[in-house]
């Protein structure tokens, strides 16, 4: 599902506008984004957990030439499923 599908999905069953749904979706990357920044976490119960993991600095190795490479320390993001979530799939 692509971004332009969800926000048709939510104007659709929340029975709003496609410009509101897309300002809902805006404002819900945007309340995620900031919260991994300030506080590392962020919980949505039953539906998942996205956690900021810093990562250290590390030689890795280019798979064509075998020459080693430098790979600089970041932040990742790491999704884990609800409960509710996995139920849904599964």
């Amino acid at each position: 599902m692509s971004k332009t599908d969800l926000v048709n999905y939510i104007a659709e069953e929340a029975n709003m506008s496609k410009a509101e749904a897309a300002r809902a979706v805006e404002a819900f990357v945007g309340g995620v984004t900031e919260g991994l920044k300030k506080e590392g976490k962020v919980t949505l119960t039953g539906f998942a957990t996205f956690t900021a993991k810093k990562k250290a600095a590390k030689t890795g190795r280019n798979p064509r030439t075998g020459e080693a490479v430098k790979i600089p320390a970041r932040v990742a993001v790491t999704v884990k499923a609800g409960s509710k979530l996995k139920d849904a799939l599964n």
